[in-house]
C-alpha cells in the first residue's frame, strides 16, 4: 500500500512537505507515456525507501556520502 512506501520513504526525509515536494517531481521526470501515473508514483516513493533523495551527487554521477560531526 501506498502509505507503507510513504512511511519507508519518511525514514530519509523527516519533513513531509519536502517528500511531496521531492517525490513530484521525480514523479515528473520519470513518468512514461502510457503508463499509470500511480505507478510511476510508487516506484518513485520506493526509491526514496531504499535511498537518500536529497544526496549531493557529484559531477561523475556518483552520490557523495554525508559528513557526520564528531
Amino acid at each position: 500500500m501506498r502509505s507503507d512506501l510513504i512511511f519507508g520513504a519518511l525514514t530519509h526525509v523527516n519533513n513531509r512537505y519536502k517528500l511531496c515536494q521531492l517525490a513530484s517531481k521525480a514523479t515528473r521526470k520519470l513518468h512514461k507515456p502510457n503508463t499509470r501515473l500511480q505507478d510511476t508514483t510508487n516506484d518513485v516513493l520506493d526509491r526514496f525507501k531504499d535511498t537518500v533523495p536529497m544526496a549531493p551527487v557529484s559531477e561523475s554521477g556518483e552520490v557523495v556520502p554525508e559528513r557526520r560531526a564528531a
